[in-house]
């Protein structure tokens, strides 16, 4: 009898197996008939785990199972792109990112989601790939956002848009497991009820145009390697410059000199929004106005801000002297880095508790043999004596000194008691199958 935490591990790692030969078949351009032989062949190793569903539970359970598998199989095929090459894999990374600063994300969670996707394709261009591992903690402190926000931006936007996928949950010391896409297999844009722009109760006047409106949902063109390198700063926190600031900048950056109108489609932000932001740059001295058009001042993005020459310098304005004072003056600096200090506290609590419980001692068992009781250790190699091991796998009585003939060390070094039952051969061991399934089935 096996316990439950190893029969549902050696599940999940059938399950896994199953999985990986269904993409096989699927990229091999297979159907579900082929993968149903393939995996219920009795000299097939890895249907193993198609066919122990079949005989514990039926022929007809196991073919659901198979059907489930090669559904998501097909789609995760579908949506992802065989790597051939380094060079093939960076081309892909960089296609991505193109789409990703053409894409319009309207509203303020779309912004958010934006920063989000910014942080992965930071990983994935890390990792080589579309395929990356990043924990909630490590992906909040990239995109500077807290860890509420991104699992709704998670649930809300990314996943639901076809833009990230989670093959594997983290758990203990690694990350989860994700990849990234350009977003084809899902809807695009915000869903109406989960958008923080229309929760207001009667929606504004049209001619404000606080609501995204088709004009910002085409021409959006910015340059997303200036929102990775700033997004995580504390002056575009929540409270301070915000990411409409971010999407201005990166806009600016890509496409110099350009218009009140030209910033609502290229940036994604309403007429509103733009003013808004707009005039919080000028006022550090970031942005600058030459008739209709705006453009960034020299050192705006290290955060210095420079008076426009011929310009009335408004009283009110304040030129940034780095983004630490711009944070400072909108009083957001150290969130992040108190985010960090309070990530890495629950690191730490977080691996305290594994290693507790990786050095969990079960109770020792007692058995009765022969009349007398006997003490079996808890079932840890480095539990159990020196002076009690011999040569050959072998274990001496401690009372004796002498190599007690039931007794073993096993290859992991655990105590283990033989009995006349593991000394059966191979067609003893499947009677006493045979019977035990017929047994089970008549139960059932």
């Amino acid at each position: 009898m096996a316990l439950r935490g190893e029969r549902q591990g050696a599940a999940e790692h059938g399950h896994r197996v199953t999985a990986a030969i269904a993409c096989h078949v699927a990229r091999a351009g297979g159907t579900v008939d082929d993968l149903t032989r393939l995996l219920l062949h009795p000299d097939h190793e890895g249907g193993r785990h198609a066919r122990h569903i079949a005989v514990r539970s039926g022929q007809a359970r196991a073919l659901d199972y198979i059907h489930r598998v090669w559904a998501s199989a097909s789609v995760a095929v579908s949506s992802t792109v065989a790597l051939e090459s380094r060079q093939h894999a960076h081309e892909v990374l960089a296609a991505l990112r193109d789409r990703v600063e053409t894409t319009p994300w309207p509203g303020e969670r779309g912004r958010t989601a934006l920063r989000v996707l910014r942080a992965h394709l930071t990983f994935a261009e890390i990792a080589g790939g579309p395929l990356h591992h990043a924990s909630e903690r490590q992906t909040a402190e990239e995109a500077g956002i807290s860890r509420t926000t991104l699992r709704a931006v998670y649930e809300t936007v990314l996943k639901p848009g076809g833009w990230l996928r989670r093959l594997k949950v983290g758990h203990g010391r690694e990350g989860s497991t994700w990849y990234i896409s350009d977003g084809s297999t899902g809807h695009h844009g915000i869903p109406a009820a989960l958008s923080r722009s229309r929760t207001t109760q009667y929606p504004p006047d049209p001619a404000l145009e606080e609501w995204h409106t088709p004009e910002t949902d085409t021409g959006a063109d910015i340059d997303s390697t200036v929102i990775a390198r700033l997004m995580g700063h504390d002056a575009f926190a929540h409270q301070g410059l915000g990411s409409s600031a971010l999407m201005i900048l990166g806009a600016l950056h890509a496409r110099p000199s350009q218009t009140t109108g030209e910033l609502i489609r290229s940036a994604s932000v309403s007429r509103a929004t733009a003013y808004r932001a707009l005039r919080r740059l000028a006022d550090h001295g970031l942005v600058h106005h030459h008739g209709e058009t705006w453009t960034l001042a020299p050192r705006a993005l290290e955060g210095f801000g420079t008076a426009p020459p011929h310009a009335v310098t408004d009283p009110s304005a304040q030129l940034a002297l780095g983004w630490d004072a711009v944070a400072q003056q909108y009083g957001t600096l150290g969130v992040a880095a108190g985010r960090r200090a309070r990530h890495a506290a629950e690191r730490a609590a977080y691996r305290e508790l594994l290693d507790r419980l990786a050095e969990h001692r079960s109770k020792a068992v007692v058995i009765v043999r022969n009349g007398r009781q006997v003490l079996v250790p808890p079932p840890r190699p480095d539990e159990i004596p020196p002076a009690w091991c011999a040569p050959g796998g072998r274990v001496l009585d401690p009372a004796t000194g002498r190599p007690a003939p039931d007794w073993r060390v096993a290859s992991d070094g655990r105590l283990i008691l033989l009995t006349p039952a593991d000394q059966r051969s191979y067609d003893e061991l499947a009677a006493a199958h045979a019977e035990a399934l017929s047994e089970w089935e008549t139960a059932a």
